[in-house]
């Protein structure tokens, strides 16, 4: 059934639960007036100032449900509303709602619930199998095709709108919260562990994806499971990431480059930007490929007994067809 949550933009765009509609009872503003005159005057007065608000808007209301679901639920009569924590608001719009005739549910507890939910889905334990390799392996195209072949599969950057180093922003939409990515986490992990018997396959990531960090309980069960390493030349991973990166604005990549100048170094970065400046593409990344092949193997090494959990798969060239084959041999040698 469709979710409509009625809070203010302001709240929904922060965070929400996955798939859930905005049916907006009162904007941010309305909000912050009704929350002054409630605690200056008390409940009824700020009552009678959301009625004001509110009366106008039931038409637009139900015409925006009725919307949602002829496109997307059509001959649905059941609905669930929710607000921050079930009280007035949602029962208010469940009332509406309910004497136009519709079948209402309300979320018990509100966003507050989902919210403790989310955050008590990690630390469930699950069964994780990781995909490693240097930068530029062609991970994210080797899990996009584990998708298509129907296994489960976590994508964490995309999940996060980030590639993961301080060039991972470039072409991708905006973050989302850090709340945001925890509900959208906490929903595909949900789904994607009906299964126990199948682990979940992810990329070997740091803990923090751009502005983001994955859950700690999350990220301490990645490092205890196995990693595929997919281990593929430099001068293959190099012509890889130059088929991406090489066509972006210089200027973008300067500015991502000087974002890791304290760890880069003040040689390389100098050399570097001046690599670009000159759109010598290949040389530039080849110094920053260096740089993060070694950031990478000390992630990689800094973790309670790799030689265990470590399978290194060799990978002449970043062709994705015959990697996926040797992967899935790796793993188990019957599906190949």
């Amino acid at each position: 059934m469709p979710v409509f949550d009625v809070r203010s933009p302001g709240e929904y765009n922060h965070a929400h639960i996955p798939g859930a509609f905005n049916l907006i009872l009162f904007t941010d503003e309305e909000r912050k007036k009704i929350g002054i005159s409630y605690k200056q005057q008390g409940k009824q007065p700020a009552i009678k100032i959301g009625l004001e608000f509110w009366g106008p808007r039931m038409g637009s209301m139900i015409s925006k449900v009725e919307k949602v679901i002829r496109m997307a639920y059509p001959n649905n009569k059941e609905v669930l509303v929710h607000c921050w924590r079930g009280g007035m608001r949602s029962g208010a719009v469940a009332w509406l709602l309910d004497f136009y005739g519709y079948e209402v549910y309300l979320l018990e507890g509100g966003y507050k619930a989902f919210r403790n939910h989310v955050l008590q889905s990690f630390e469930n334990s699950y069964s994780f199998q990781l995909l490693g390799g240097f930068t530029g392996s062609g991970k994210t195209e080797l899990l996009r095709e584990m998708q298509a072949l129907k296994l489960p599969v976590l994508d964490l950057e995309g999940i996060a709108s980030h590639k993961g180093s301080a060039f991972g922003s470039i072409g991708m939409e905006e973050q989302p919260s850090q709340e945001m990515f925890e509900n959208i986490l906490s929903i595909q992990l949900t789904e994607l562990s009906k299964n126990s018997h199948t682990p979940i396959w992810l990329e070997d990531e740091s803990q923090r994806i751009g502005s983001l960090n994955i859950p700690h309980p999350i990220w301490h069960q990645m490092r205890l499971a196995p990693i595929y390493f997919a281990d593929i030349p430099f001068t293959e991973r190099l012509s890889y990431i130059l088929k991406d990166y090489g066509v972006q604005d210089i200027e973008l990549l300067i500015s991502s480059t000087e974002r890791i100048q304290k760890r880069l170094g003040p040689l390389e970065t100098t050399t570097t930007i001046t690599l670009l400046q000159e759109k010598k593409i290949k040389e530039a990344f080849g110094i920053l490929l260096h740089y993060y092949d070694k950031q990478y193997k000390k992630s990689l090494h800094n973790r309670e007994k790799l030689e265990n959990l470590l399978h290194l798969i060799t990978m002449p060239n970043t062709n994705r067809d015959e990697n996926i084959k040797r992967l899935l041999n790796a793993v188990h040698p019957v599906i190949a």
